[in-house]
């Protein structure tokens, strides 16, 4: 296969970035040009040959052309390629002003100064990002660290390359015909011959049948079960978005003894976005699974171990100095304390029809796997958030036309104002206001979709091979026990927000604590919670002080009375 394609357009300074660039020669092709028109030929007949590029480099100055015109036209032929403005150390401030606005509308990527000297690092390091970026994206990774052997128009695969690219391990589906899939299955004990799909895992080096992405992370991670069962942790965590994920860092490097068991993958509802731009400390923005791998790799760091794949079924709140224990299908964890981080899932479209091909065309939540399948077809979002709005600016780059359907009359309502703005500069996404899905349909997978307008309530039908639906949060609660206090809505109550009948001795439970001593709800769950990533980043990181003073004053119950006091329900 020809390498990947990074293309400098250096009109002024082709001695700097072209040098600067060879560096990537092993393994891309790196194509020098001097104008914006030279660069789009260039480009056009890459294209042609069936090429994939990469990156894109430009000087902020063109002889021929202005660079936002010239981005917009490249991007045209490669909307896959991650786009970078390099400025001469002389134009730098000058041109930054005219340019940043457009950074901001998605229109490209990084605005940096040219390197002015070898082993420009800083430079080096946003462009290996971006090609990370971009390396994560594309159909078939170069090396995947997982293989799957299946037919088509399994829904079981599409649920698990979503869970493996969510887990940051990049796969590649072979049909069982493949050579690759001959080789594969015919490593088989005879008695799983002809059991489809299998998994192949660098980590485990055997074939393995699988039905469910339940089986994809036992089989890699474990189950609850390995735990010691003579071992009580201090923390229990539920859930690894991002309020489990920073509750497991800040308990684990404190000294904490800390478990996270995750039903899905680690990251949660944000785990699925392909781009956070809003979020602290990541300039250039950060996909939700790369903030969730590193955050996992972090609390593994500091001793957190995590269970992915496995739901909790219950959990039992710990009385007369007992732990408490959450429950799974393979096995307890028995805790001190428990956070509740298990977040929120997309709520059901309720339309019959349309469920009926969810993995085939149809998925709840953003499902970037599926992305690459949408490449030349027309996609429709369902929702009003900012998850939506990121899913369709990453379906952007593939698709030929993504139309994100509302039922309010303006997006602004509840959408964060920099998508908007990334939304209305880009051609290929469009908004429909008032509008619902009410019928869809196909063979194989999904073909056409039914859509209401909410104004005069006509319904006309439309050619659609993808429903990506971001309808909304649903609580995950009904593990849990009635004595922990929740909403109308499903949503768990915690501190002041807790009704007063249940205040213990005219005294509320601390902030972030449920009605049950040593058990803690953070992040999207909790009632009254921001929704956002950042609000549960902080939410998780609160927590833990609150748990290490309880810890501290069950150590004082014990030494008093030779039992907790605190923990009964």
């Amino acid at each position: 296969m020809p390498s990947p394609v990074i293309l400098i357009c250096a009109p002024a300074h082709d001695d700097v970035l072209c040098e600067q660039l060879a560096r990537y020669e092993r393994e891309y092709d790196v194509v020098c040009t001097t104008s914006g028109a030279e660069s789009y030929e260039r480009l056009r007949e890459l294209v042609d040959a069936g090429r994939q590029v990469a990156l894109i480099v430009t000087e902020s100055t063109l002889p021929d052309a202005e660079i936002l015109w010239a981005f917009h036209e490249w991007r045209t032929l490669v909307p896959t390629a991650r786009r970078v403005v390099a400025a001469h150390y002389t134009r730098f401030r000058e041109d930054a002003d005219g340019l940043r606005p457009a950074l901001a509308l998605g229109k490209y990527d990084a605005y940096l100064l040219m390197p002015r000297g070898v082993r420009d690092e800083e430079f080096h390091g946003a462009l290996t990002e971006l090609l990370s970026d971009w390396g994560s994206t594309v159909p078939d990774p170069e090396v995947p660290s997982t293989k799957i052997i299946a037919t088509a128009h399994d829904p079981v695969v599409g649920a698990i390359r979503d869970f493996l690219d969510r887990m940051g391990m990049p796969s590649r589906v072979y049909s069982p015909d493949s050579e690759v899939g001959r080789r594969v299955l015919g490593q088989l004990p005879p008695d799983d011959q002809g059991r489809l799909p299998v998994i192949w895992a660098f980590s485990r080096g055997v074939p393995e049948p699988v039905s469910s992405v339940r089986d994809v992370a036992v089989s890699i991670y474990g189950r609850p079960d390995e735990v010691d069962v003579d071992t009580v942790v201090d923390v229990a965590i539920v859930g690894a978005g991002p309020a489990g994920l920073a509750a497991a860092v800040y308990a684990s490097s404190e000294g904490l003894s800390t478990v996270v068991v995750e039903a899905e993958a680690v990251g949660g509802q944000a785990g699925t976005s392909s781009m956070i731009r809003n979020y602290l400390g990541f300039p250039r923005g950060i996909s939700g699974m790369r903030l969730a791998q590193r955050a996992r790799s972090q609390a593994i760091r500091f001793g957190t171990r995590f269970f992915t794949g496995l739901p909790v079924t219950s959990l039992v709140a710990g009385t007369d100095g007992e732990p408490h224990r959450l429950v799974t299908e393979s096995g307890e964890v028995r805790a001190r304390s428990v956070v509740i981080s298990s977040g929120v899932a997309y709520r059901r479209l309720g339309v019959p029809a349309v469920d009926d091909l969810i993995g085939r065309g149809v998925h709840y939540g953003a499902a970037v796997s599926a992305a690459r399948d949408m490449d030349g077809r027309d996609v429709f979002v369902v929702g009003g958030g900012n998850s939506a709005g990121q899913a369709a600016l990453h379906l952007s780059r593939f698709a030929r036309s993504v139309t994100i359907l509302i039922r309010r009359p303006e997006v602004s309502e509840t959408m964060s104002d920099y998508l908007v703005r990334e939304i209305a500069f880009n051609p290929v996404v469009s908004i429909r206001p008032c509008a619902e899905v009410v019928d869809g349909g196909g063979e194989a997978s999904l073909e056409w979709i039914d859509v209401r307008d909410l104004t005069d309530g006509t319904v006309a039908r439309h050619e659609a091979a993808g429903l990506f639906l971001l309808l909304g949060a649903s609580p995950h609660c009904d593990w849990i026990p009635e004595p922990i206090c929740r909403d109308e809505h499903g949503f768990v109550l915690t501190g002041r927000d807790v009704p007063q009948h249940l205040w213990t001795e005219g005294l509320p439970p601390a902030n972030l604590e449920t009605t049950v001593p040593g058990v803690y709800a953070a992040g999207d769950v909790r009632g009254g919670s921001m929704k956002r990533v950042a609000a549960a980043s902080g939410e998780g990181a609160s927590v833990v002080p609150l748990v290490h003073a309880y810890l501290a004053e069950l150590a004082q119950d014990v030494i008093r009375t030779g039992r907790s006091g605190r923990q009964h329900v």
